[in-house]
């Protein structure tokens, strides 16, 4: 049953930050107007501390403890307001794994402490949640000082979403006392709900299979929100951790806020999930308002990843009667940090001192986590080239996959079966920016080196694929890559809709990427061109791969599952799934060999274009690493920089 909070007055006071103009929605209110402001979190992934636990540097970049500064400037000159987050809190650095393994067994989670030092109202779940399993994210929230609520994940599904057995309160209502434009105040009900896409049933699927169901956003919504109205909610706030999906309305939609906004009853939108801005220009279209912040004519807002901004939605209201009703809305974005013009990053605010205090604890335990030794490397990893050629960082977790299976499979009906191993660069910039790389150099690797090659919790699994399904694989890790016309000059390479995390490389298997064909697969992974072909030469053991030739393949839990909605990935054909994380398998690879060796051994490149030339943006860190990728036969030239910091390359082709 859902929660109704008790009533508290809304004049909140803040230390003054960075945000000083008063919002003309306070100035102008008049009696019976009021001015409700809702300040936003998303996709904080652990990260309170203005900290890189992988680098092993402070950044101005990324934490709450910088977003709280913000936060408590612009609830300070508000008269009214809430503060809420969007989800994916628990994990995502090296101190939400510190804290899952031993950090909990001393008291509240370090992210709870952080948010509970700035004061949230409510939050929801988002996907990321459940990546260490149930018991602990209930552990987790006990210790919050806020309801955290979600529609959609229930421990069993009902005929209708009112009758789900959730796992979570679905929604709240918070009893405030709100003061209109004359000073005078009046009580006002908030209702707060969450929903998580519903793919975190493959996702986790080792966590919540056979114990949990998800529904439906849109159906959970349409059932939960006009409960909501009928228990008294004036203003009614949808925490979606989802992002904007410009397709037509589809069942288990994983971004469905374009279709959320069209439910009945929602007065305000806080996004998340696509680690992307909302009012920005990233996304445009139909029912979007990019000036106004508004989608199908609700204020809503996205506010990035990490704290790298804050989301603010400000509601004017209207008295009717004995109720407040919504009359305007507008939303803004509040970025903690900027690029200067010499591309360096410029801090915006300062640390929120109460965020600090509070997990300073955690911070030093976690500094002493990362920086513990596990073996040696005598040669660097980096991933400034992973997308554009066989990569040592991308292969050292491939042989850490295979080296675990084989041992796994000992004496199994799958031993003698080819075994091949999938892994992919998941720091290779994008949204994450210039500096987003691995970079280790040569010598000790510690923990943190290890977390930084691999970054998600994800679990080993092996699955049992054919001949056909592993050329679809590869297939859909070629969607990297845009199409190239022949003998064109510098034309973009990578596709900036493509997730690097699905550009899979699969080693013990050879192949080239022919980049003048159309890809076969969609940005969803659908079947785009049946007739498309992109992998070439696509050889095991110097022999053609047959359609109906059999294969293992190491990979992650994700992957296995069904996420990325690969060829033969789709939890039917898992035939192993290891209790380990896949990073934990790193580390016991590199303590096992005690020096690692790596070096890309070129298993894929990409086929010949008659000279084209193509540019892709890297870190400019890779310049350190130019001659030993221009050694492995890549014709690679520098040709400009970037306004936001990267360094574009020219690669003839």
């Amino acid at each position: 049953m859902p929660t109704i909070l008790t009533r508290r007055t809304l004049l909140l006071s803040g230390a003054a930050g960075a945000v000083t103009l008063l919002h003309p929605f306070t100035a102008r209110a008049g009696a019976g107007q009021a001015h409700l402001r809702i300040l936003a979190t998303t996709d904080l992934h652990c990260h309170v501390q203005p900290y890189d636990y992988f680098a092993d540097r402070p950044i101005d970049t990324a934490g709450l403890a910088r977003t709280a500064t913000i936060l408590t400037g612009l609830r300070a000159e508000a008269a009214n307001s809430i503060t809420v987050d969007n989800g994916d809190y628990l994990q995502g650095n090296p101190m939400g794994d510190w804290a899952a393994q031993d950090g909990m067994a001393r008291g509240v989670h370090p992210v709870i402490a952080g948010m509970n030092a700035v004061g949230y109202d409510a939050g929801t779940l988002g996907n990321h949640e459940f990546n260490y399993g149930v018991p602990f994210l209930e552990r987790v929230n006990a210790g919050a000082d806020f309801p955290i609520v979600c529609a959609n994940v229930a421990r069993t599904l009902g005929d209708t979403p009112l009758e789900d057995d959730l796992l979570a309160r679905p929604y709240v209502i918070l009893e405030r006392e709100i003061t209109d434009g004359a000073g005078r105040t009046s009580p006002l009900r908030i209702g707060i709900v969450g929903f998580v896409p519903p793919q975190v049933m493959q996702w986790d699927r080792a966590h919540l299979e056979g114990h949990y169901a998800a529904r439906d956003i849109l159906e959970a919504a349409e059932a939960w929100i006009p409960e909501m109205r009928a228990a008294g909610a004036e203003v009614v706030v949808a925490l979606c951790h989802s992002g904007i999906d410009m397709a037509d309305r589809t069942p288990m939609m994983e971004n469905a806020a374009l279709h959320l906004a069209q439910v009945e009853g929602v007065d305000a939108l806080v996004l998340g999930h696509a680690h992307g801005t909302w009012p920005s220009d990233e996304y445009s279209g139909a029912g979007l308002d990019r000036r106004n912040g508004q989608i199908h004519g609700v204020p809503a807002v996205m506010a990035g990843f990490w704290g790298s901004h804050l989301g603010m939605i400000d509601l004017l209201l209207a008295r009717e009667g004995d109720r407040w009703t919504v009359a305007q809305g507008e939303t803004a974005l509040y970025a903690i940090s900027a690029r200067a013009e010499d591309r360096s990053v410029k801090p915006l605010v300062e640390d929120f001192a109460p965020a600090i205090a509070a997990t300073a604890d955690a911070h030093t335990a976690t500094l002493a986590y990362v920086r513990a030794e596990v073996g040696q490397s005598d040669a660097p990893l980096h991933s400034y080239f992973a997308q554009v050629a066989d990569d040592p960082s991308v292969q050292i977790v491939g042989l850490a996959q295979s080296w675990y299976v084989a041992q796994q499979l000992q004496g199994t009906e799958h031993a003698d079966l080819p075994l091949l191993s999938a892994a992919a660069p998941f720091k290779a910039g994008g949204r994450g920016g210039p500096d987003y790389y691995t970079d280790v150099p040569a010598g000790p690797v510690a923990i943190k080196n290890v977390a930084d090659l691999y970054l998600y919790p994800n679990t080993l699994c092996a699955v049992r694929i054919t001949g056909a399904q592993l050329a679809d694989w590869l297939e859909r890790s070629a969607g990297a890559f845009n199409r190239i016309e022949a003998g064109g000059t510098d034309q973009p390479l990578l596709n900036p809709d493509f997730r690097s995390y699905n550009f899979d490389v699969i080693d013990g298997v050879t192949y080239r990427i022919d980049v003048t064909q159309p890809s076969r697969f969609d940005a969803d992974g659908a079947l785009a061109d049946e007739g498309a072909h992109r992998i070439v030469d696509l050889a095991w053991n110097g022999q053609p791969v047959a359609p109906d030739q059999e294969f293992v393949v190491a990979t992650n839990n994700y992957r296995a599952s069904g996420g990325g909605s690969f060829a033969g990935a789709d939890g039917s054909t898992t035939i192993f799934a290891a209790p380990d994380t896949n990073r934990d398998i790193v580390v016991r690879y590199i303590r096992d060999q005690g020096t690692i060796r790596p070096a890309a051994d070129g298993n894929w490149s990409f086929a010949p274009a008659a000279g084209a030339t193509v540019l892709f943006d890297t870190g400019p860190g890779a310049a350190t690493y130019l001659d030993e990728v221009r050694a492995r036969g890549l014709a690679l030239e520098e040709a400009g920089r970037t306004e936001d910091g990267f360094v574009t390359y020219r690669l003839t082709l």
